[in-house]
């Protein structure tokens, strides 16, 4: 009779399980503890079952193979051929899930593996990639892949374990906890100031270069506490120069070209040093609330529960 090679065995054993795959390992252990141990009896032993159900076990398993894997005398018991290609494969099976439950075990009581962290970009950049170093540096066993992009990502289609989010919360199907409000600045460099002059009011701003802001193809604007409409409307269509990146417009109003409205956390140095002058403080929009968000799981992993804990601390109200 022509054997065929174990691997072959080992998928066709895979093919034919059923809907309990449980089953079919604990059948499978049970063939090896019979194997290992000499007889049905002590094998059941090892599991407190009886013997008649490891014989159950037995004939499920050569049920399921449509081949005999023990030929059992009076006397003693001995694998045929395919049982002993059988035998080792489900040790290597049962090896592998045993691996793979220590692993899973290992990984739920410590903190380590990878992150995957999708936040805003100017937000990334100026608040989430400083905590992030920092959090490396106290957990030595995670790492972290931090996106950064002002799309909205689906968190769990594209299989992100938190996102940072800017604004108003739609969905409550996450679990979110508070971040610093995200505030923002209007300013023009002492050149321009010079040049244009100081808006008094947000209507002023018709009258001068306002840097765009362009978010997935679309103007975001510049809207102010209590300002109307169609002004709103006017001094978006004015804007000569837009670009979808606030390290640019910086650059271009650092140069001169125009006022930006940029989170504040972008231009806070250069407010410090002068390079920049803040213009209309009293018509700003209350600072937007930001939250660090992640899907509701009461099983979240610990390096989760640990980079959540870090970045509140860090960044938190």
């Amino acid at each position: 009779m022509r054997i065929r090679p174990h691997w072959h065995i080992c998928l066709h054993s895979i093919r034919l399980w059923k809907i309990s795959a449980v089953d079919t390992l604990l059948s499978m252990r049970v063939f090896v503890a019979i194997v290992e141990a000499g007889s049905l009896s002590a094998a059941a032993e090892r599991f407190s079952i009886s013997a008649p159900m490891t014989g159950k076990h037995l004939q499920a398993l050569e049920a399921r193979l449509g081949a005999r894997l023990i030929v059992r005398t009076t006397r003693r018991q001995s694998l045929t051929e395919i049982g002993r290609e059988y035998y080792e494969c489900c040790r290597r099976i049962l090896a592998d899930v045993d691996a793979a439950d220590a692993l899973a075990e290992a990984m739920s009581a410590t903190s380590r593996g990878l992150l995957r962290v999708t936040v805003p970009l100017t937000y990334g950049v100026q608040f989430v990639t400083p905590a992030v170093t920092e959090f490396l540096a106290a957990f030595s066993q995670i790492a972290v892949e931090l996106d950064l992009t002002n799309r909205m990502t689906d968190i769990v289609e594209e299989r992100f374990d938190a996102a940072v989010r800017i604004g108003a919360l739609a969905d409550s199907s996450f679990v979110a906890r508070p971040l610093k409000p995200y505030a923002m600045t209007v300013c023009e460099s002492p050149a321009y100031l010079a040049r244009a002059g100081t808006p008094a009011t947000p209507a002023d701003l018709v009258n001068h270069e306002c840097l765009g802001f362009v978010h997935q193809g679309r103007e975001a604007g510049w809207q102010f506490d209590g300002e109307d409409d169609a002004t709103h409307a006017c001094r978006t269509q004015s804007a000569r120069f837009r670009a979808n990146n606030g390290q640019a417009l910086r650059k271009a109003a650092l140069a001169g070209f125009g006022l930006v409205l940029q989170p504040h956390a972008l231009v806070e140095d250069e407010l410090k040093s002068g390079a920049l002058i803040a213009v209309l403080q009293d018509f700003l929009p209350k600072p937007s609330p930001a939250h660090l968000v992640y899907p509701r799981d009461t099983r979240a992993t610990p390096k989760l529960a640990s980079f959540v804990d870090f970045m509140v601390a860090r960044l938190g109200v």
